[in-house]
């Protein structure tokens, strides 16, 4: 059929059938091939998050170190990330393991009124420990001063060969 114009006269089912085969080609065109999935870095898992609070001079530092090494260090006034060895998580671990950290007491609290105490509070593996100045285990304290080197080695800015610190 052709229009008194000479163009070509297409019905009501021609233009639906062009736009049935446009979309086919264009839909058949996103099924030709998949994508591989895209693999995703591991998520990084908390090794151990420690809090430090109290004290005469209000300390409020906490640390959260993740098992890839990286860890972040927080305070009243800066915050900065920092990357330990494997060697520094080691020793760690074997800390918590030579305290036998899993079978202590959830709190480990100072007499009742007693002023100035620092308060630490660490969580491995899903276990709380909080502990007052007077009153910390024998079993935890190589952990408390573990944690806490970090915490000054990283604020001072001192790098040391097992320590690197990351802007």
């Amino acid at each position: 059929m052709t229009s008194e114009k000479g163009g070509i006269v297409i019905g009501k089912w021609g233009v639906i059938c062009v736009l049935f085969l446009i979309t086919a080609v264009m839909v058949s065109g996103c099924l030709g091939s998949r994508t591989p999935p895209v693999s995703r870095p591991q998520v990084p898992a908390v090794l151990v998050d420690y809090y430090r609070t109290g004290g005469i001079a209000g300390i409020q530092d906490r640390l959260v170190i993740f098992d890839n090494g990286v860890a972040i260090v927080s305070s009243k006034t800066e915050n900065h990330e920092i990357e330990l060895n494997q060697t520094d998580i080691d020793r760690i671990i074997q800390l918590f393991d030579q305290g036998r950290f899993s079978t202590l007491e959830g709190n480990y609290s100072g007499r009742h009124g007693s002023a100035d105490l620092i308060k630490y509070t660490i969580i491995y593996h899903n276990k709380t420990v909080s502990a007052e100045d007077t009153v910390i285990p024998p079993s935890i304290q190589p952990i408390i001063d573990e944690l806490n080197r970090i915490i000054r080695t990283s604020t001072t800015l001192a790098v040391q060969p097992s320590l690197t610190i990351i802007y």
